[in-house]
């Protein structure tokens, strides 16, 4: 790279920055993953997703991760609680994040029923925050070691930090673009299950509430990140985040997330003044200095490469045939969150290749609830799920075909036939990165409806 260019490059990354909002973080992010795995075990998550079931929908190629047997992933959550609480301490905060983002990685692979984006950006985070400095100030760590001790970091940190949020936060707006959410018919399927609230039910059904979070949704996301770097619109956008977050959390109970994105503002705020409400006693760092260091060239490709992935990912539903609403290719790892609602009904039938009998197959028994209510609408399960009714049979020396009728209802649409019912699913290899035939296609317009 020229000389001219390179300066300017090394002041914009490397340039040193008062590390407040990073320690902060830290601080809060440790606490709200070490909620995450105690608030697991608490809540049942665990009993029901990872400990009633036979077995998991793990995300395909992922097969050997499953839950550990008996009661020992009650256990593997406590520790990972443990975990949350050292780097929240800042106590071996590298190994303790390390281990935590593995673990979570685990979970969250060796699981498809309980898939959200929230998980898979905690996943994102964690590993991130391996490779954070975020354990040089308030931290035992830094108590420990004088060495380690310091107040400021690389620009890049904060650049990294922000730009993740926005690939979020964009692309979830992005997502909310298309008629069933603009005409406000999906969040008012979403608020009727919502009637029974205390105080705000009926509010709740009312046709302007529904029009509000329609827009409101595209909108945040859309520019929440852009007002919260502008200093004139940065406190105005943190009140309405505040506003925003806390009705997702008490209207859609979706766990630390909204916690975790308001404590974000750490990052945007001037640490002159998240060091005066927060830290006074640390002084403000202000010296600017550029230190570049040896291993940049494997830092920016690194990095280079990560968000490359990042932004590509939520994209490539566009090179799959049909309607992502209705495939679910390309749906997960794209921040494509609440944002339709499908209904199905499944029934499963077997032909014993040898004397050609078809008969019915009562496939709930192999499910718990939670995979029952997830496994209809979605392509990969009802894949997953053949595999694993031929393997069963196979014990039973039972050599089979396995065919499914599926018929599924997208937002408030009328139902459709989701899979071709006369194909052998367990005989039909899956495709990360191509279509499947055997997926029909969707109706005309039907996200519309």
């Amino acid at each position: 790279m020229p000389e001219t260019l390179l300066k300017p490059v090394n002041k914009f990354l490397f340039k040193h920055i008062d590390n407040t909002g990073l320690i902060l973080w830290r601080v809060v992010f440790g606490a709200l993953i070490a909620i995450e795995g105690f608030g697991a075990i608490a809540t049942g998550w665990v009993r029901r997703t990872l400990v009633e079931p036979d077995f998991t929908f793990n995300f395909i190629g992922f097969e050997f991760l499953q839950p550990l047997p008996g009661d020992l992933m009650y256990w593997y959550f406590a520790l990972m609680g443990t975990f949350g609480i050292l780097v929240m301490l800042g106590y071996k905060y590298r190994f303790s994040m390390f281990c935590y983002a593995l673990m979570w990685t685990c979970v969250y692979l060796m699981q498809k029923s309980s898939y959200n984006n929230h998980y898979y950006l905690m996943m994102l985070l964690c590993w991130l925050m391996v490779f954070l400095p975020a354990n040089k100030w308030f931290s035992i760590d830094a108590q420990q070691n004088a060495k380690l001790k310091s107040p400021s970091m690389p620009r890049w940190v904060l650049l990294v930090v922000i730009l993740q949020v926005w690939i979020v936060y964009t692309y979830g707006s992005i997502a909310k673009w298309y008629p069933g959410w603009l005409d406000a018919s999906v969040p008012a399927l979403f608020m009727r299950g919502k009637s029974d609230y205390w105080l705000v039910g009926g509010l709740l059904q009312e046709n302007w509430v529904h029009w509000c979070i329609a827009y409101v949704g595209v909108f945040f996301d859309l520019l929440i990140v852009p007002l919260l770097l502008w200093k004139r619109t940065r406190l105005a956008a943190f009140i309405v985040s505040i506003f925003f977050h806390l009705f997702n959390s008490f209207i859609f109970q979706i766990g630390i997330f909204p916690y975790m994105s308001m404590a974000f503002a750490f990052f945007f705020f001037s640490a002159e003044t998240l060091q005066k409400r927060f830290l006074p006693k640390k002084k403000l760092y202000t010296k600017g200095e550029v230190i570049v260091p040896n291993y940049k060239p494997t830092l920016i490709t690194i990095f280079s490469v990560y968000f490359i992935i990042q932004i590509g990912l939520p994209l490539r539903h566009w090179f799959f045939k049909d309607d992502v609403l209705w495939t679910e290719e390309g749906h997960r790892l794209s921040w494509r969150m609440m944002l339709r609602s499908k209904t199905g009904s499944l029934s499963v039938w077997v032909k014993d290749k040898d004397s050609t009998e078809r008969r019915r197959y009562n496939y709930n028994q192999l499910l718990s609830k939670k995979q029952q209510r997830s496994v209809k609408s979605k392509p990969d399960m009802l894949w997953q799920l053949a595999q694993r009714i031929e393997e069963t049979e196979a014990k039973k020396g039972r050599n089979v075909e396995v065919y499914m009728d599926v018929q599924i209802k997208v937002n408030t649409g009328t139902y459709h036939r989701l899979i071709d019912k006369n194909v052998d699913l367990a005989a039909e290899p899956w495709h990360h990165f191509k279509h499947h035939d055997w997926i029909l296609p969707s109706t005309e317009n039907f996200a519309r409806k």
